[in-house]
């Protein structure tokens, strides 16, 4: 079996195109492979955060996780923080990683602009998460259009140690779905949909009501004209919407385009939020169970045990190979 890893940050609600990118993923590969499924805690806290907020979010992303269907008897589900070896392998990466590399990452450029100051941590987050693919050797990294810069890096700093110390790291390798990957927001299809955007209208939360959810998507900006047609580069906001119909709906492209031909905008907005309901209430009350049950708790200590036989014997044979003495 090949090994899947991959993880979402704990800095605010998750969203659906969390979901569409990502956790609907998580629930295929965890079928198909040995996968191991973190909420990055650790780089959540390259930016300021609210010690009581992140608690609350840390436990409501890994809720949601097993909610949307991650099974803790066929997937690891762990917290980062947890499992030691990301941090002390992730000290490591850091000075095999040349500043020059962390210098043209863009997400360090995008998250950076217009402040006074910024944490060090931002600036080397991307030799933290080299260090979370690498200490399970995984072999499929499921990401989004913005993190493929980072696995890149991921893969030159596994080439960079090979060549040095001997050949031990697995090349990972991206695994992106054709369509969604990358969800863009509600009011600017410009932009990647955030959870941490301070307009709550340009993203859908994964716990939003069911009257929240319709009257975000029916004030969804849309383009000019009435024709609902997939077409990214002169009608991106209908696109953006007609990818989240598709994914919630289980429908084609071409098959929503038939449906709405000369109806338009209207009624496709209203049956996309019927379909974004549908899916997500029933995600809502297994995510409401889980936490008045508490058993997030025992799922994340059983999932870090899991992580950290792995991640351990990883972390010995590099620093065996670099010349620590053990």
């Amino acid at each position: 079996m090949k090994r899947v890893l991959s993880g979402m940050q704990s800095s605010g609600q998750l969203t659906i195109g969390n979901y569409i990118g990502a956790l609907r993923n998580y629930v295929k590969l965890q079928h198909l492979h040995q996968c191991f499924f973190m909420v990055v805690d650790m780089h959540a806290i390259t930016v300021p955060q609210d010690p009581a907020a992140l608690r609350e979010q840390t436990e409501m992303a890994a809720s949601l996780y097993v909610a949307a269907g991650l099974d803790p008897n066929k997937a690891s589900i762990f917290l980062q923080s947890h499992v030691s070896a990301h941090a002390e392998l992730g000290w490591i990466m850091t000075t095999l990683t040349h500043m020059g590399e962390l210098e043209r990452m863009t997400q360090f450029k995008d998250k950076s602009e217009g402040k006074d100051s910024v944490g060090a941590g931002l600036f080397t987050y991307p030799s933290l998460m080299a260090a979370d693919i690498l200490l399970y050797n995984a072999d499929i990294i499921p990401v989004g259009d913005d993190q493929k810069q980072h696995l890149e890096l991921t893969r030159d700093l596994a080439n960079r140690f090979n060549n040095r110390f001997g050949d031990y790291f697995t090349m990972p390798e991206a695994y992106m779905p054709e369509v969604g990957a990358r969800i863009m927001s509600l009011d600017d299809a410009s932009k990647k949909m955030s959870k941490s955007s301070p307009n709550p209208g340009s993203f859908i939360g994964m716990l939003d009501e069911p009257s929240v959810i319709r009257k975000k998507l029916s004030r969804a900006v849309t383009d000019s004209g009435r024709e609902v047609k997939f077409d990214p580069q002169n009608k991106r906001e209908v696109s953006n919407l007609m990818s989240i119909y598709s994914h919630f709906a289980d429908m084609s492209l071409v098959e929503i385009e038939a449906k709405y031909e000369g109806q338009g905008y209207g009624p496709f907005k209203k049956d996309l939020a019927e379909h974004v309901v549908a899916v997500l209430e029933p995600i809502q009350q297994r995510y409401h169970e889980i936490r008045r049950s508490g058993e997030i708790h025992d799922v994340l200590k059983k999932g870090a045990q899991e992580a950290a036989e792995v991640a351990n014997q990883t972390l010995l044979e590099v620093k065996k190979r670099m010349g620590f003495v053990l």
